[in-house]
């Protein structure tokens, strides 16, 4: 049972005006927010696309917002640091003589 936002009687849960006072109850659908790991997945292997949506749901989603987000800066520190790694493997190889 669910109660009207008006007068606080008990209504259907169901009910788009309550029968008491007269009020629209205005009823949203549940937002699942479960996070996912699929979702950080997903950011870390395509990263603006993880970026989008830590954008378009951190108000809505906070936990699968963060975890798109997060996928994608682990994705980007990743490529970071290989891009490093690869710069110093190339210098090196350089003053060898490779």
């Amino acid at each position: 049972m669910a109660y009207c936002k008006n007068c606080g009687a008990v209504i259907d849960d169901l009910a788009t005006i309550c029968p008491r006072c007269g009020v629209y109850q205005e009823t949203k659908p549940a937002v699942v927010d479960n996070g996912g790991f699929g979702w950080g997945l997903l950011g870390f292997c395509i990263p603006i696309v993880g970026l989008i949506l830590f954008l378009v749901w951190k108000d809505t989603k906070p936990k699968t917002s963060k975890a798109a987000g997060v996928g994608a800066l682990v994705s980007v520190i990743v490529l970071v640091v290989f891009y490093i790694l690869m710069i110093a493997l190339g210098v090196g190889a350089a003053m060898m003589g490779y």
